[in-house]
């Protein structure tokens, strides 16, 4: 976050912290004072100090061309260089406590979050069609595609583990039919589509996220300087670090395509069955770079483009405002869009849209300026799910006929090679 926050108003990070529910961390923003202070002071006094030397420096040379005595003077530039040294020392330690505690502690939430412990409290903005009918029992979604043979998770845990899944025949062309579909929709609107790579170094990966928080989500690669990525998110906004972006561009607008790599740690018990929750997935994600006055109507086109893909799949949703207990790091402000699961009885995400201001973009120092003689200033950088392997569960749940087959929706027709429903062949 900005540390003017920390220098002129530590009272909002405070308050933000207790909203969270982080008052474990509050003692943060005093470390982190302090580290300031003290990094501060040290700076201002080796400044000082610098000054003395070049003085001393100056009076030596005097010296000298008179062909006086300077061996006082000498020793007084000895001395002045090791508490240079010192201070040096001091700036570098407190700094190093500073850029810590900054990078761990989360972005300022926006004030329109409703303040909650969890997820239980998130707050329902709207809700989008209705349940569908059924005149016979409808079927877990790894009932139904195991009856149908296209999904194999007994041989993925031998050959991988649990939470790993072999998806079969027709099932696979209308998991491809879901992305492209939602690639073409987002490409209509104006996002360049990005397959970005799947590896990430750690120091961009600390850039788009806290890896103290996130870390334990993602794999590392054994004995290299590499991450799998857990969305596509990470490296296409990443991938303009260090930059400054030409105001006449903004909003950049892309959309990533690629599998995601999750840990899923802590999720131990917890959609074991099927294929919801997994160690890998298939994701569009929406990624967009905008002026900060820009940056909050963006937030509620990229939901709204989510809703769009999803009503033209005649998939039943809701969107809630996701509350501060239940908040990531980076976010300002978040929403998830829900489908509803008629076997569980209850929605379900699928889309998470977020609104992560300048975090990102301080981290990454990704800046624009629309002209060369201006400053520059930090992006907001936004991202939202378009879909994930997740609809595919939505639409086999949804859809699912009495006779064990399942209805593709009309929108995924032109994808599907004239197939209309999956059905046992």
């Amino acid at each position: 976050m900005d540390i003017k926050l920390l220098r002129e108003t530590p009272d909002v990070i405070r308050s933000d912290l207790k909203k969270r529910g982080m008052v474990d961390k509050l003692h943060l923003v005093e470390d982190a004072i302090g580290a300031d202070t003290e990094w501060r002071g040290a700076k201002a006094q080796a400044e000082a100090l610098r000054h003395e030397l070049n003085e001393a420096n100056r009076v030596i040379a005097d010296l000298a061309r008179k062909k006086q005595p300077i061996q006082a003077e000498q020793k007084r530039v000895a001395e002045f260089a090791q508490r240079l040294d010192a201070f040096a020392k001091v700036q570098v330690e407190q700094e190093a406590v500073l850029e810590g505690i900054m990078m761990s502690l989360p972005n300022i939430l926006h004030q329109s979050v409703p303040v909650g412990k969890d997820d239980t409290e998130n707050v329902t903005v709207r809700t989008w069609g209705t349940e569908q009918k059924y005149d016979f029992e409808p079927k877990d979604h790894i009932d139904v595609l195991s009856n149908l043979g296209m999904v194999d998770m007994e041989r993925a845990a031998k050959v991988s583990g649990a939470r790993f899944f072999f998806l079969k025949g027709d099932a696979v062309k209308l998991e491809h039919a879901i992305m492209r579909y939602a690639m073409d929709t987002l490409s209509s609107k104006g996002f360049v589509p990005v397959e970005p790579p799947f590896m990430m170094r750690r120091d961009p990966y600390s850039g788009v996220t806290d890896m103290n928080d996130f870390g334990p989500v993602i794999y590392k690669v054994e004995g290299e300087d590499l991450y799998m990525i857990a969305t596509s998110e990470h490296p296409l906004v990443a991938m303009h670090m260090d930059e400054i972006m030409a105001g006449v561009d903004l909003p950049v607008k892309y959309c990533g395509f690629s599998p995601c790599f999750r840990v899923e740690a802590g999720a131990h018990g917890k959609d074991t069955k099927g294929i919801f929750r997994t160690h890998q997935f298939y994701k569009v994600e929406q990624i967009a770079f905008a002026r900060p006055e820009e940056s909050w109507a963006l937030h509620e086109q990229l939901i709204a483009n989510a809703e769009a893909i999803f009503q033209s799949l005649g998939l039943r949703y809701r969107v809630v405002n996701v509350c501060t207990g239940d908040m990531g790091t980076v976010a300002a402000k978040k929403y998830d869009l829900e489908a509803w699961m008629p076997v569980q009885r209850k929605y379900r995400e699928m889309v998470s849209c977020s609104n992560c201001t300048d975090y990102q973009a301080r981290r990454l120092k990704i800046r624009y300026r629309d002209k060369q003689s201006e400053a520059t200033r930090l992006v907001h950088t936004l991202n939202s799910t378009a879909v994930t392997t997740r609809v595919l569960v939505a639409i086999v749940e949804n859809f699912q006929q009495k006779d064990g087959s399942v209805r593709v929706p009309s929108a995924l027709a032109p994808y599907m090679g004239g197939i209309d429903a999956l059905r046992r062949r």
